[in-house]
């Protein structure tokens, strides 16, 4: 009760849509202004808590908001989210349970995620993984994903993915040849559909897609509900794709 008496009155010190919509009490002089001040920072003094659960609950209401919107934002996208059949998939393509994960092949934390999340698939036979290539790491971030989305035509997305996630020398194009051919993949064809315009329109859809998201980084990876970012423990994402399965009723 304490909090709420001083925060009410410091409400009441600023002027905004309170006195806009005439549910604030008429002004203070500048004499009962400096009271008022005196009397917050008193309390202040005496119990520091008070700004503390201030700053907590404000950043909880925040909290709220966000992931409420990020909600929403799943919601609409669902379509381009879920279900989109360009989309290369992993894991169980018929499974009960969807996680779309956006990932760039040079950033390190989602290489440091690549192998955990395979696991998952391992561990969770009910898990379908939608991939989106988000190459937000410069020329040879979107050199990758251009060969990746290409390599779907000869039925090695995963494989060559695989590679690229495990490698530890930049994608340039020798690079991206040797992995290329070394997975199997006819590497004049990739190469020349790597310049398909279609490929670059899918790249830019979900470019969108993650700023509709609201996503500012890879890896992020959408699970049920929830947004999740960067990079996770195996734990984590067991109890995110159950608390998934949950809401689905599995």
């Amino acid at each position: 009760m304490k909090m709420f008496r001083v925060l009410a009155l410091a409400a009441l010190l600023l002027p905004g849509p309170l006195a806009a919509q005439g549910t604030a009490p008429p002004g203070f002089s500048p004499e009962q202004r400096s009271a008022i001040i005196d009397i917050l920072r008193e309390a202040l003094r005496q119990d520091p808590r008070i700004l503390r659960e201030a700053l907590m609950a404000l950043e909880a209401a925040e909290t709220r908001d966000r992931e409420g919107a990020v909600r929403t934002a799943i919601a609409a996208h669902a379509e381009a989210l879920l279900r989109d059949p360009a989309d290369p998939v992993k894991g169980n393509p018929q499974g009960a349970v969807t996680i779309v994960e956006f990932f760039d092949v040079r950033c390190g934390y989602c290489k440091q995620l690549h192998p955990v999340v395979e696991q998952l698939l391992r561990r969770q036979p009910d898990v379908r993984l939608v991939m989106k290539d988000l190459p937000i790491l410069g020329p040879n971030s979107v050199l990758a994903s251009r060969a990746l989305l290409a390599a779907q035509a000869q039925g090695k997305y995963a494989a060559l993915q695989d590679a690229l996630m495990r490698l530890r020398e930049e994608p340039a194009e020798p690079v991206l040849r040797r992995e290329a051919e070394r997975v199997g993949l006819n590497w004049a064809r990739l190469r020349r559909e790597m310049d398909d315009p279609a490929i670059q329109r899918r790249i830019e859809a979900n470019g969108r897609l993650a700023v509709a998201l609201r996503i500012e980084g890879t890896p992020a990876m959408v699970i049920g509900e929830a947004l999740v970012p960067g990079a996770v423990d195996l734990a984590a994402l067991e109890r995110l794709v159950g608390e998934a399965r949950t809401r689905r009723g599995g």
